[in-house]
């Protein structure tokens, strides 16, 4: 044993060999190198993402970054009501989220100037003042539509460019040209603490643009490299194969049709904003030998400020008012209208129901609708047409021929967007649910993990940095209705009242009684309006009339003297006898008048 603990304490000086044994022991506690402290790792900074409109939907763009206490808002648009929002003339978002953080808004960017993009910005400024951002163009359809409201004197504009960045609180934003079929479009690359977001907005990838050049592929690429934390992609296509469709198609198109058209007026409707189109047709009325007039409100204000900005040129002598148009040959005129989405008011609205004042449509008349309808406005657009076919024209209209393309980027460009930007988190925008799933799936294809894909809704507080994507406490958010001068006075209850209206019409009951007694001292009468032609249901009338009285009556028997349950009372008897006669249920409104 002793010999044992001598070799097993003998030093590891050498072996057979002579080298040296590997020490095997640890350092004794008390001489070993005191560790270092582990320092706690510092969490990620965060950006929040509010999406106030735009998911789940087409129309209606808003959203809201907030990072380190600064906020910034890209687009403020609106969306046109659907069939059952009786009397709504559109929707926007709700403010209450924005105007609770108003203090640490930065300023309000706008992608480009359609509707659905821009068409809120004078309901939001009527709230608050901020300065808006956006490329000269957009600035300028802007500025029109604030004229409107007498705020354009007060509301501060900064016009951007291409590639030109701005510093808002803690962003940096720089702004990228794509193609859209609107001119000046830009996506914004918004650079922050936490990371570098892209939104496109509205896009498409055209490598023959009509002008401004093709979208600007490499500076997507550039952030690509760099590194994007999350992109928010237009996916209003999404469902689409393939490519989107060259604005050249439609100059192609329309220039067929002017040929066919011969000795025929032309009247073409098309959007307001969609200013390339218009100036293709100009550019083919001149080559025809043709007159160009325009109708419209937004129509004449939208390309009279093209032209003053340098978006648009009419050569001299080819512009004449709408009040010349009869003062030419038919097949010496171009008529370029609003109305292509079947608007109740638009011009070309009234012309399918003869009530406009300067042109009476007939057999003479070659009218062409280039625009698609958006989805809602099918019936509309349909009923224009068919009203234009009753008066004898000949209407082309989408589907027929080349009279439109899309700005909106189909499947093959958005994969090539999202190689581009190679971004770690992805949110699909703009369009209803089955178009962000869509996007969603090519996303994944392409490579994005699918925990790293977002589908969110309006009011959502998306947070991210570079550890995480997670929810946070939703906001704020949904639809405010204008009605005329009204918003927000149009809820729920007032459309359902609107639609209850509209399918079985109203019943009023109409009776002076005494105050003390609760006697009926004349009456009752009953007024019809919407629900029967009183004249051939007499007996349904005096049958109704019949139950009112019985209903009355008993009140006074049971004395009872609450005025809103004896109104109660005789609603529930007049609608039950009405609903076993007929299967309807008029909204019926009992007027008692005491004396």
């Amino acid at each position: 044993m002793a010999q044992t603990k001598e070799q097993n304490h003998a030093p590891a000086a050498a072996n057979a060999s002579g080298e040296k044994r590997p020490r095997t022991s640890r350092r004794p506690h008390y001489t070993r190198r005191p560790r270092r402290p582990q320092q706690p790792k510092e969490a990620a900074t965060p950006i929040h993402i509010y999406p106030l409109g735009g998911l789940g939907e087409v129309g209606k763009n808003m959203t809201v970054y907030e990072c380190c206490g600064d906020m910034i808002i890209v687009d403020c648009g609106l969306v046109f009501p659907d069939n059952d929002m009786f009397g709504v003339d559109m929707v926007i978002p709700d403010f209450t989220f924005v105007v609770q953080n108003k203090d640490k808004i930065k300023g309000l960017l706008i992608t480009h100037g359609h509707e659905d993009h821009i068409g809120s910005i004078p309901y939001l400024l009527q709230k608050f003042d901020l300065p808006i951002y956006g490329t000269r163009l957009t600035c300028g359809l802007i500025r029109n539509k604030l004229e409107e409201f007498g705020l354009a004197g007060k509301t501060k504009f900064v016009e951007i460019t291409p590639r030109q960045k701005l510093k808002l609180g803690c962003f940096t934003v720089e702004p990228i040209h794509v193609n859209h079929s609107i001119p000046d479009a830009v996506a914004f690359a918004i650079d922050s603490p936490a990371g570098t977001i892209i939104q496109t907005g509205d896009f498409k990838i055209d490598y023959t643009p009509l002008a401004c050049g093709p979208t600007d592929l490499a500076t997507l690429s550039e952030y690509g490299q760099k590194g994007v934390l999350a992109l928010l992609s237009d996916s209003t296509n999404a469902e689409r194969p393939g490519f989107t469709a060259t604005e050249q198609k439609v100059a192609a198109g329309v220039r067929s049709l002017f040929a066919r058209a011969q000795n025929k007026r032309i009247i073409i409707a098309t959007f307001a904003s969609n200013i390339y189109r218009v100036q293709q047709i100009i550019d083919l009325a001149v080559e025809d030998g043709r007159k160009v007039a325009f109708s419209g409100r937004s129509m004449v204000n939208n390309t009279a400020m093209a032209q003053e900005l340098g978006y648009m040129h009419i050569p001299e002598g080819t512009l004449i008012s709408i009040d010349e148009i009869n003062q030419y040959p038919p097949e010496q005129v171009v008529l370029v209208t609003t109305g292509s989405q079947g608007e109740p008011l638009s011009a070309l609205s009234r012309m399918a129901s003869c009530s406009h004042r300067q042109v009476r449509v007939g057999p003479g008349d070659f009218i062409i609708i280039s625009a698609k309808p958006i989805p809602g406005n099918e019936k509309s657009v349909t009923k224009i047409v068919n009203g234009l076919l009753l008066l004898g024209a000949e209407v082309i209209y989408e589907g027929m021929y080349d009279v439109h393309v899309s700005g909106h980027a189909c499947q093959e460009e958005q994969k090539l967007m999202l190689t581009l930007t190679r971004p770690k988190y992805f949110l699909p925008v703009h369009g209803e649910y089955k178009q962000l799933k869509k996007h969603a799936i090519t996303a994944a294809s392409l490579g994005i993990p699918t925990s790293n894909i977002l589908i969110a809704e309006n009011g959502s507080n998306i947070i991210l940095s570079q550890d995480e994507m997670k929810l946070g406490e939703p906001v704020t958010a949904g639809a405010v209705m204008v009605d005329g001068l009204g918003v927000g006075d149009v809820g729920n209850v007032v459309l359902r009242d609107r639609k209850h209206l509209s399918e079985d019409g109203l019943v009023i009951i109409v009776a002076t009684v005494d105050s003390k007694t609760g006697k009926v001292l004349a009456g009752p009468d009953l007024v019809s309006r919407g629900f029967v032609y009183v004249r051939e249901n007499e007996s349904l009338m005096d049958g109704a009339q019949s139950i009112v009285e019985t209903a009355l009556d008993r009140c006074v028997d049971e004395h009872v003297r609450d005025w809103n349950s004896v109104k109660t009372r005789v609603r529930e008897a007049l609608s039950s006898y009405i609903y076993r006669r007929t299967k309807r249920s008029p909204m019926i409104l009992p007027i008692l008048m005491e004396v």
